[in-house]
């Protein structure tokens, strides 16, 4: 599934004119195996003993790329930090307000909730909307458990 996804990826990428650096695909091939929505920081220190020529200015640039061809969505943590997801199959997240923790959820009715979301959204408001993200808060199962408010 994961080298689909990579090659779904890499077509989009060609079908546009990017040039396919050995840092892109890298970076590409890490997010797609890699569900821990990591931050920039993490996919460079992830990925610097592996990869020539590979800077934390390539990781920025790369994923800023990646989000402009909406193939990976930014993920603002509540500590300020910006995480990065990728996006093949439409998901939402759900973020831990203790630890902070992010979590993909994957439901059948997603797609249909983001479209009436988009679509009521355009009627109430007049915008031109271009995209969302969904995100649920909570607790997860660890930190309730460390709290010792499990249910």
């Amino acid at each position: 599934m994961a080298e689909a996804e990579f090659d779904r990826a890499l077509a989009t990428l060609r079908s546009n004119k990017v040039r396919l650096t050995p840092q892109r695909k890298e970076i590409l091939e890490y997010l797609i195996s890699h569900h821990t929505h990591p931050s920039v920081e993490m996919i460079y220190d992830d990925l610097k003993g592996n990869v020539k020529n590979i800077s934390m200015a390539t990781v920025y640039n790369t994923l800023k790329l990646l989000v402009d061809y909406n193939l990976v969505i930014e993920l603002k943590n509540g500590d300020g930090s910006t995480h990065y997801d990728y996006f093949g199959h439409p998901h939402y997240h759900v973020v831990c307000d203790n630890c902070g923790k992010i979590s993909d959820v994957f439901d059948e009715h997603f797609s249909t909730i983001t479209k009436e979301l988009q679509s009521m959204t355009r009627d109430k408001t007049g915008y031109l909307v271009t995209g969302s993200t969904i995100e649920v808060h909570g607790l997860c199962p660890d930190c309730q458990r460390k709290l010792h408010l499990n249910r």
